[in-house]
């Protein structure tokens, strides 16, 4: 009877370890010129940002933390919990590297991460484009107020207007082009919240059901049926 009782209990072990195994998620590194610090892995729960591990550096640069993901969501890497020194990463199960400077922590990052992350970063690069085309027009629209220029400002406004669209546009297409992964509803989101609920109900439509029963992919629904208790 003992031994049965064993057996049962190194097989549950087993089993919890080799649960946990794969879903955890592995944050390894660098961060050059560190002398001393604690990096913070953090996410966010409710409105507060909670630390699931932490590590403090003291001669060495080099680093891992890990956390057990539930589904890919946002996470942070925080130095001393500064807001000027914190890189903001999509984290999923799996190892994802990231290497830093300590003068330019946040800006001078490469993450070498999974495919939510991946995907993250193609799209944030034609985000950026966008946002320098809107700072281009910022200034023209300033230019033309202070001349008094009526005629152009309206057109400059025209401009504005048609490229929140196509940055609209290109978000929700993207989304759908990516149903099954996570990515998909934080961008509709964080992108998208202030869109037409058309644009939101498109992507919604489309994903996956392991997306819909992700962390974003609940967020989203429910987002959009407090959108339309409201209408």
């Amino acid at each position: 009877m003992k031994k049965i009782i064993v057996v049962l209990v190194i097989s549950i072990v087993v089993y919890a370890c080799s649960d946990k195994k794969e879903n955890t998620m592995f944050v390894q590194g660098e961060v050059k010129n560190l002398k001393k610090g604690t990096l913070y892995l953090q996410k966010m729960k409710d409105t507060l940002a909670v630390t699931v591990d932490s590590i403090t550096l003291d001669g060495i640069n080099t680093f891992i933390l890990s956390d057990e993901v539930e589904s890919p969501e946002l996470y942070f890497l925080s130095l001393d919990k500064s807001p000027s020194k914190q890189i903001s990463f999509f984290g999923e199960k799996g190892t994802i590297t990231i290497n830093t400077k300590l003068d330019k922590f946040r800006f001078g990052a490469t993450i070498n991460g999974l495919t939510n992350q991946q995907l993250l970063d193609e799209y944030n690069e034609m985000k950026s484009k966008f946002s320098g085309k809107r700072l281009d027009l910022i200034k023209a629209d300033f230019e033309a107020k202070a001349s008094g220029d009526s005629i152009k400002i309206d057109s400059i406004e025209n401009l504005i207007n048609g490229l929140i669209k196509r940055r609209y546009y290109y978000t929700t297409n993207f989304a759908v082009n990516h149903p099954d992964n996570e990515v998909a509803p934080y961008l509709a989101l964080t992108e998208l919240f202030d869109a037409n609920v058309k644009l939101l109900d498109t992507i919604n439509s489309t994903l996956t059901p392991k997306v819909k029963a992700s962390k974003y992919g609940k967020k989203l629904e429910a987002f959009i049926a407090d959108i339309k208790s409201k209408e």
